[in-house]
């Protein structure tokens, strides 16, 4: 048996870092059940849809419920009227998890654990304990503020989930031998930052030795592509750049990539997983660069065709990107560099 029945940890979490965490592992380790609200200002640049997804992401002990939702009141400590605004607003989101859990005389919390002075008062009027923790920051040395004025410094306060949230993503794209791969490897070596290859031409190698399993002499050429291929590269490619927490990820290509090379090889676009957009599409042009066959490609008169076709579905997808001609390297070098110095909890960004 712990020692409270139903704890209460309520903030901005704007966004969620180490500080917020210590808070709700106390909680949920001296509290049978804990509810966490999410409370958002509509002026805020994260959604709250992300920062409630990415703490039920890292919380996933058994009794805690993560909610969220919109608190536009003004803040004034010294106003009752404007407290009771609060306190309203936190009684019918503790009802929301009541409701939620098919228990709804149980909405009453028994004790408020928080991080800051305003803590005492907010229990009292729920009529709860206050539990304070680490008022002092000295656990984790952290606030929301910091992490927003400074993202990168204080990066390792971040838990994965919100990390690969907030972290910037580059994808290179392009027809066949276009330099895709060639251009964001000089990339993610230039800014020390994890290369995610492209998983079509993996799949494409494990496809052959399969097809061999049949016919010893099946070659590329002989291959039978279908959806369920295209759906395979895109889930993967996008597994595995989900899967970096780093500041910045470039990848040669994505899920939306895998989709394009399915008009190519099925003769029609596949209605399958696009994944998420990044922050930046580079695409590489086919002028000025020559072919290089490597043994694995046969496309060579459908580059322009394929430049073409990824303009047109960038542009209809209304992602952010560029295509690169000349000078490609110092081009993508300075386009990924503005990129950067934007905030990175700006509410363009749609990852979470």
């Amino acid at each position: 048996m712990k020692e409270f029945e139903h704890a209460l940890v309520l903030g901005k979490f704007y966004p969620p870092h180490n500080g917020h965490h210590h808070l709700i592992e106390t909680a949920t380790a001296r509290s049978e059940r804990t509810t966490v609200t999410v409370l958002a200002a509509s002026t805020e640049h994260i959604p709250l849809e992300h920062r409630v997804q990415w703490l039920r992401e890292t919380h996933t002990a058994p009794g805690i419920r993560i909610i969220g939702d919109l608190d536009d009141h003004p803040m004034d400590f010294d106003s009752d009227e404007i407290w009771s605004l609060h306190v309203e607003l936190t009684k019918a989101v503790l009802a929301r998890r009541a409701i939620a859990d098919g228990e709804p005389g149980k909405a009453p919390v028994d004790v408020v654990f928080s991080s800051e002075k305003y803590g005492d008062e907010l229990a009292r009027r729920l009529g709860a304990q206050h539990v304070l923790v680490d008022l002092d920051r000295v656990t984790h040395a952290v606030s929301g503020t910091a992490v927003r004025t400074d993202p990168m410094a204080n990066w390792h306060h971040l838990a994965p989930a919100t990390q690969r949230g907030l972290g910037w993503k580059v994808v290179v794209v392009g027809a066949e031998s276009t330099g895709t791969t060639t251009l964001s490897k000089q990339l993610a070596d230039h800014f020390g930052a994890p290369w995610i290859p492209e998983y079509g031409r993996e799949h494409t190698e494990l496809k052959l030795q399969s097809a061999r399993a049949f016919n010893p002499n099946a070659t590329v050429d002989s291959l039978v592509w279908t959806l369920g291929d295209f759906e395979d590269v895109a889930h993967e490619q996008e597994r595995r750049i989900k899967a970096e927490t780093a500041p910045l990820v470039v990848a040669d290509n994505d899920a939306f990539a895998a989709t394009v090379w399915g008009e190519r090889y099925l003769g029609f676009r596949p209605n399958v997983f696009t994944g998420t957009p990044p922050d930046l599409y580079l695409l590489t042009d086919h002028v000025g660069v020559p072919f290089e066959q490597d043994g694995w490609r046969d496309g060579e008169h459908l580059r322009e065709w394929m430049t073409g076709l990824f303009e047109r579905e960038l542009a209809r997808r209304g992602v952010p990107w560029l295509k690169v001609t000349e000078d490609r390297f110092a081009t993508a070098v300075t386009a990924v560099e503005h990129l950067m110095r934007q905030d990175v909890t700006r509410g363009s960004r749609s990852r979470a």
